[in-house]
Parts: structure tokens; C-alpha cells; sequence
């Protein structure tokens, strides 16, 4: 970090956007469900954090004090800041839970009832589930007083059973991969509908499943180290040392035991030491833990205004009834909004290509690759029509490891040319490349992304992507293809600048021509959107901007490790956070450039990782129309007045207020409709054209 400048530390910063994420759980204008969805969300990620952030922060306390000092990492005290944030969150979460969306639930009819609350009829279902369903599938673990502990698996739920008259312990894993977290019990009022946990129609048969009398019965879940430790990537086959790194995973080293917090202090003690436990791996909970089941919680209702209307994909105004999307893109660039439009472009384009005769080549980059991913489909068929194809496969891209693999291998077997992960760097990059014959030599058709070629993530996650057949970009896109079969060291690119090689210098350079144009008392501006903001040097460059008078807006995600409105240091920096139904993942990055703005869209945040330890792509957006689209989705999203928050320096999350008189702007839902309305005006030119022809 650089010395005295205002700074939040990148593991602190992340706990602030998932309370934005229990911000949306909270708001009573989200409906009903989706807040539901929201606890789910914030506990998935709290997860993945204790599993991969604070594992890594526990790590360096094995670190030499000279070599923390010098990092300036200080694991002790971020821990326990972690620590108190966490718990001051998981009791924000818990009274969202009980206190807001149960009795809400209840008022719409829907139930989520524990095993005390069973009438006659509903115990009788009970007792009938766990003959048929549940009691096959159970496995009690019995523990001695002096016995050894058994194997805890990774985000296992368990309960831990005491007796009454008798030593040792009882562990039973509670089987809710193989059968539904939540059952539907019956009812007798046709417009009321009950629920209940897999763990209490357990609960309740559990005095049928022990001889012994039971004295107490406490919910317990591991959380293990999630980081794959490869000590040498660049001797033998990293791809095979991934696979074993990916068993290693579910053995790894305990970060998080959440226990109910009734649980009696000699019990606790007595299972910290049989599992090895430290005091910081012990997290106080409720009764339920693994709240991200709740994903799949069930609406017996029916009820559509418990969930978001539907905002089904639009179709491109050009590509949709475009004969051929290679013709299309080789006319003018293309841009693709994800997940307002529809994602079947993409491979359909990748399809076509190869039953396109005139198409040789296809090469790809794939970063995190669908279960049933429909891209891959349409290059295996493309290896089947004999086109030649590429694909550069991401095999650390963490918790998509096994997904990319499999595919990878799916290619190779078809014959296609698959390179893995390079040491010590990932690639980062969203590129597709098609080489077509045309007039004697290739020209190169380009996709140019800030999103994975995955179907399901966009869905959710707002993305642009731009098709382009413009020279200047897909020649230099063919460049970057090179660098990854490692036929050139060094991409020669005049337009795109490609990390780790030119673009933090680039990016530097056009924020020192912004604070030229400022001291020389011109206008200067920069609006930049991404996902984290967390690189030391270019927060540095961005206060040193602000000082100079350049104005500075900001749309960042999640992590923001910069701290705007500091007197002396970002009065003139503005940062704004939108969490909504969808994520926000596009990466735009526009400098005033005296008067004519320069836009780049990129697959790179402004994270040290990204800037040093990827290979990423950031491209000019050339195309004047392609332009103005990005421009004005950027313009609706800094004016987002319902769901923006403001991010201070007191990291509270406020939202933006609205203004007196000032219209409701929802940044994604005035997207939807934006992108909406480009369709009347392109139904009308053709309706023309085809009257012209007639």
C-alpha cells in the first residue's frame, strides 16, 4: 500500500458490498422471495469468503513478522475486525430472518413451521418421511469420550447429539444434498401452506432412531480452506495437479465451525478439541446453518407478486432477423448486452461459423464454462465440420476447475488444440476469434467481451460484449491468440492494451493527460465502472487526479478499497455501488480526452491481480453507434436513484437519495427499457426499406 493515503483493506471492503447484498434482503420494496434469495446470496458468499479470504489471511500468520511488516499485512488485527463485522452482520441477518421475513411469509399464507409446531396430520407425514425417505439414507457416527473425531466434510451439515445417562457423542450427517432442505407438509385450509426443515422432520423422529434418551441436540457446519496449494507450476503437468489439488480442497484446513449458540460452553470445548479446532474457527449461529439452501426454498402460493416480474431476454435489433451474423458484423459492429438480450447469439454464431464454408478457424478463450454449456456444443460441432479450433482453457478459475477440465478433454478427444492455464498467471480475457476466407486472404471476425462465455451466469450478470470485423481490433485480437499458444512473448497491439504487458501503463498515461488538461484549467473528467477497485498504485493515480481538479465518477461493485470525499485527498471523487436483481460485472472505462471522450470496454478491475498477474484485454470502442449505446446505459446507471449506494468513508451503504422533483431511476430496469425502445426504431427502418424494395 502506498504510504498515508486513505485506504481500506481489501478483505474489510468486501464484508461492506455482501451487507449491501443483506441491504436487498432487507428492502421491503424487493419482493418477498427475492429478499429470501438475498439471504442466500449473502450466505453463499460468506461461505466462499471464510473458505478463500480469511484462509489465505490465516496463512500469512505463518508468515516472518519482517516479511508481514513489509507487506503490511497485519492478519491478527484484520481477523478480529473481520470477526466483530461478521457477527455484527449474521445478527443483522438473523433478525431479518425472524423478525421480518417469517411473519411476512406467515401473512401470505406460508408457513415455515419447526417439529414443535406439527399438528396431528403433519406428525403422522413426518414419521412417514423418515420411514420412506430419510432414515435409509442416515449414518449416525458415534464418538467415545476418548475416541477419535471422524471426518467433517466441507459445508456438511451435521447434528451433534448428546444422551442423558450416557457418555460420547452422536454425529449425524443430515442428508440434504440427496433429498430437499425444505418439505412441503400437508395442510387442511386450502390457502395455507407449511413448510418445514429437512433438519426438523429429522429432529422430530430422532428419539425413534436411538435406544438412549437424548438430552440435547445442536447443528453444527465446516467450512474448509478452499485454496488449491500447487508448490511448483512450472515443472510437469499443471492440468493433473490441478485434479489432485481439487481433491486436496475437500480435505483442506478447517476456516469456519458454526455451531448453535445454545450449545453448552463443555460441549463446545470438548468438540474444539476433538475436531483441533482454534478459538477463531468457532462462529456462533442459530439453529439452521447453510442459509444458501434457501435458494431453493419453495412457493407453495404460487404467488406472482412474491417474486420479480419477468423481464424475459430482448432480441438484438440487428442479429435477430439478420440472415447471417457473420454478414451482419462484417457490415457493422455488433454489441451484445447481457442479460437484457439473449445470450443464443453467441453460440448460434459459433454454429454457424462452422457450417459456414468459407470459415477455417475458430479460437476461444473460456474462463469458467457451463455444466451444459451450449458453446462448447457449437465447437464440437465445428470440429466435426473440420474447422480448426482453439480454445484456451482457464483451469484455476477457482471453484470452476472440474467444469473446464471436463470440457477441455471433451474438445481434445473431438481433435480440437486445448491449452491450459499458464504458470503463475491466469487468463482472464473474454475473446473469440473466426478466421474467414474472403477475396484471397482471412479476414478476422472478433467478440470482444467483459463476460464468461458461460449461459447461465448471463442470466444474471449485466455484461457487453462487441462483434467487430474492424481490422484494427480483430487483427490484434488474432495477436493476444498468439501470446496464448505461445507463438510471440509479447502481443504487438496499437489499440488494445493487454495486461500484464501495456495496460496499467496506458491506463496511467490517460489519467496523467486528464490532470494536464486540469492544472492547464481545461475540463477533465474520468467516469469509470468496474467491479473492484483495489490496486494500490492506481488509487494513488486517481487522488493524485482528483487533487489536480479532475472529476471522477465511479460505479464499483463490490470491492473499494479507495476512500472518497477525504479532505486533501478525493473530494472530487464520487463512487456509487448498484446491487439489484442482477449483477453488475461490465467493466467501462471513459477519460474526457479534451472533448472527445475514449471509451474502453475490458475483462480487467483495477485489481493488482488483474493489471500484473493476467492476461487481460481492454478495447477502444470505435464504432460511433456501438459508442453512444455504452454511453447512455453508463449516463442511466450514474443517475440510479432507487437502488445506488454511496460509498463514504463510513462504509454505512447509504442510498443515494432522490432528489425533490427528481424522477425514480432503476439503473437495470431502465436499462431493460432503454434497450427495449432501440427495437421500434429498427422495426421502422426495415418496414421502410421493405417498402422501398417493393
Amino acid at each position: 500500500m502506498i504510504e498515508d493515503q486513505p485506504y481500506v483493506k481489501r478483505d474489510i471492503s468486501w464484508l461492506y458490498f455482501n451487507q449491501r447484498v443483506l441491504q436487498e434482503a432487507k428492502d421491503e420494496r424487493v419482493p418477498l422471495y427475492e429478499r429470501i434469495k438475498f439471504l442466500a446470496i449473502y450466505s453463499s458468499n460468506l461461505d466462499e469468503y471464510f473458505r478463500v479470504r480469511v484462509a489465505s489471511l490465516r496463512s500469512f500468520k505463518m508468515l516472518k513478522k519482517e516479511t508481514r511488516r513489509e507487506m503490511d499485512i497485519k492478519p491478527k488485527k484484520e481477523l478480529r475486525q473481520i470477526r466483530k463485522i461478521v457477527q455484527e452482520q449474521q445478527s443483522e441477518f438473523g433478525r431479518i430472518f425472524r423478525k421480518e421475513i417469517l411473519p411476512q411469509l406467515k401473512e401470505k399464507g406460508v408457513h415455515l413451521i419447526n417439529e414443535k409446531e406439527y399438528d396431528t396430520t403433519q406428525q403422522a407425514f413426518a414419521r412417514n418421511y423418515y420411514d420412506e425417505q430419510l432414515r435409509q439414507r442416515l449414518q449416525p457416527l458415534f464418538i467415545e469420550a476418548d475416541g477419535h473425531a471422524p471426518f467433517l466434510k466441507n459445508k456438511g451439515l451435521y447434528f451433534v447429539t448428546q444422551f442423558e445417562e450416557a457418555e460420547g457423542l452422536a454425529l449425524i450427517p443430515i442428508p440434504s444434498g440427496e433429498l430437499p432442505r425444505f418439505v412441503t407438509l400437508p395442510s387442511t385450509q386450502a390457502d395455507q401452506y407449511y413448510l418445514t426443515f429437512l433438519d426438523d422432520i429429522l429432529r422430530y423422529n430422532l428419539g425413534r432412531l436411538f435406544a438412549k434418551k437424548i438430552s440435547g441436540v445442536y447443528a453444527v457446519k465446516l467450512s474448509r480452506d478452499a485454496e488449491m496449494y500447487i508448490e511448483d507450476e512450472f515443472h510437469g503437468d499443471l492440468v493433473e495437479k490441478i485434479k489432485a489439488g481439487l481433491e486436496d480442497r475437500n480435505v483442506g484446513l478447517p476456516t469456519r465451525f458454526l455451531y448453535d449458540s445454545r450449545m453448552p460452553k463443555a460441549l463446545l470445548q470438548q468438540l474444539k478439541n476433538l475436531f483441533q479446532l482454534k478459538k477463531p474457527d468457532l462462529i456462533p449461529g442459530a439453529r439452521y446453518h447453510n442459509f444458501n439452501d434457501f435458494f431453493d426454498f419453495p412457493d407453495p402460493s404460487d404467488s406472482p407478486e412474491l417474486h420479480y416480474q419477468a423481464m424475459p431476454p430482448l432480441p438484438h435489433p440487428v442479429l435477430e432477423t439478420a440472415g447471417s451474423i457473420t454478414v451482419a458484423i462484417g457490415k457493422q459492429d455488433q454489441l451484445l448486452h447481457f442479460p437484457y438480450q439473449r445470450y443464443g447469439y453467441v453460440p448460434q454464431w459459433i454454429w454457424e461459423a462452422a457450417e459456414d464454408p468459407q470459415v477455417q478457424s475458430i479460437r476461444i478463450t473460456l474462463y469458467r464454462v457451463a455444466s451444459d454449456s451450449e458453446v462448447v456444443k457449437a465447437l464440437l460441432h465445428a470440429l466435426k465440420k473440420g474447422k480448426a479450433v482453439t480454445a484456451f482453457i482457464e483451469a484455476k478459475a477457482r471453484f470452476d476447475e472440474s467444469s473446464n477440465i471436463f470440457w477441455g478433454e471433451q474438445l481434445e478427444q473431438a481433435g480440437g488444440k486445448v491449452l491450459y492455464s499458464y504458470p503463475e498467471i491466469k487468463v482472464h480475457t473474454k475473446l473469440l476469434l473466426i478466421g474467414r476466407q474472403e477475396e484471397g486472404k482471412t479476414r478476422h471476425y472478433a467478440y470482444i467481451g467483459t463476460g464468461n462465455f458461460n449461459e447461465k451466469t448471463a442470466r444474471i450478470y449485466c455484461d457487453h460484449a462487441i462483434l467487430t470485423a474492424d481490422a484494427s481490433l480483430a487483427d490484434e485480437v488474432e495477436r493476444v491468440f498468439d501470446l496464448l499458444e505461445r507463438k510471440v512473448i509479447l502481443p504487438k497491439c496499437r489499440h488494445l492494451l493487454v495486461s500484464p504487458f501495456t495496460l496499467r501503463d496506458r491506463f496511467e498515461e490517460m489519467i496523467d493527460r486528464e490532470i494536464e488538461r486540469a492544472r492547464a484549467g481545461e475540463e477533465a473528467y474520468l467516469i469509470l465502472k468496474m467491479n473492484a477497485l483495489e490496486d494500490p498504485e492506481m488509487i494513488h493515480k486517481l487522488y493524485e487526479a482528483g487533487q489536480a481538479g479532475v472529476r471522477i465518477r465511479m460505479i464499483v461493485r463490490s470491492v473499494c478499497c479507495l476512500v472518497p470525499g477525504v479532505e486533501g485527498w478525493s473530494e472530487n471523487i464520487e463512487v456509487i455501488s448498484i446491487l439489484d436483481r442482477f449483477l453488475e460485472h461490465a467493466r467501462v472505462y471513459i477519460f474526457s480526452n479534451g472533448g472527445t471522450e475514449k471509451m474502453y470496454l475490458a475483462s480487467a478491475d483495477w485489481m493488482t491481480r488483474n493489471l500484473d498477474r493476467r492476461v487481460e484485454v481492454a478495447a477502444p470502442v470505435r464504432d460511433p453507434q456501438v459508442f453512444r449505446e455504452i454511453r447512455n446505459i453508463i449516463d442511466i446507471q450514474l443517475k440510479d436513484n432507487t437502488k445506488a449506494r454511496r460509498i463514504e468513508a463510513s462504509q454505512n451503504n447509504p442510498y443515494r437519495e432522490r432528489q425533490a422533483g427528481e424522477a425514480p431511476i432503476r439503473a437495470q430496469y431502465d436499462t431493460y427499457a432503454y434497450l427495449k425502445g432501440l427495437l421500434k426504431p429498427h422495426k421502422q427502418q426495415k418496414k421502410e426499406e421493405q417498402s422501398k424494395d417493393v
